[in-house]
């Protein structure tokens, strides 16, 4: 019987789901506005397009609404990134499903803790999300672009330790037109306090930002 181990709080703390999910929620601070609304084409007396015809740039908008973030891992890739956590993961409440919505899955597994979530954010428009892309990947120095995966993406690996025990954590976050696909994964050892890899979480984090972003793609 393995005797029983004392972890470091900061890390104990992670393994609390709604402390773990408000973390996640910090990451993810920076929302969008309210959607504009599409404005309704009247025909003007003289048969031409009414003033309020050109108010309808959100109707060109390639991404309308996120889809079920929970899908957007497959569940077999969940059980590789986190051996032991339920396929179905857990939906992170959100104000507005359309404009924002999130999902999480963590499980600790003898001494082996991973935790992987992914994210999807809908803009108003290209612009927006463009401007908000630079800012996250402008706060996450360190890291690179990775190729092939929407109109452009950045994946960063930090390790952090406390009280000896380290975690290692991969972001990747993806912009495609006027949406954002932001994917977290990290992981601890708490026998060895050491942490997985950097090439093991960073391979990680991108399998699941491109299957996220298969996924939101299918969902338009």
């Amino acid at each position: 019987m393995c005797a029983v181990r004392s972890f470091p709080l900061a890390l104990t703390a992670r393994l609390a789901p709604v402390v773990v999910l408000a973390t996640a929620g910090w990451a993810l601070s920076s929302g969008p506005l309210a959607a504009t609304p599409t404005a309704e084409k009247k025909a003007s007396p003289d048969g031409g397009a009414s003033p309020s015809a050109p108010a309808t740039a959100a109707a060109s908008r390639t991404y309308r609404a996120s889809p079920a973030p929970c899908e957007g891992v497959t569940k077999k890739t969940v059980t590789s990134l986190v051996p032991g956590a339920k396929t179905a993961g857990k939906e992170i409440p959100s104000t507005d499903e359309s404009l924002r919505r999130t999902c999480s899955w963590n499980a600790l597994k003898e001494f082996d803790y991973r935790w992987l979530d992914i994210s999807y954010e809908i803009k108003k428009s290209d612009e927006t999300a463009l401007a908000a892309y630079k800012q996250r990947t402008g706060e996450k120095s360190g890291g690179g672009k990775v190729p092939g995966l929407g109109d452009e993406a950045y994946s960063v690996v930090n390790l952090t330790t406390d009280d000896k025990q380290q975690t290692r954590e991969g972001m990747v976050i993806v912009h495609a037109s006027n949406a954002l696909v932001v994917v977290t994964y990290n992981g601890s050892d708490f026998e060895s306090k050491k942490a997985p890899g950097t090439d093991e979480i960073n391979k990680g984090a991108i399998k699941a930002a491109k299957e996220g972003m298969a996924a939101l793609e299918a969902a338009q």
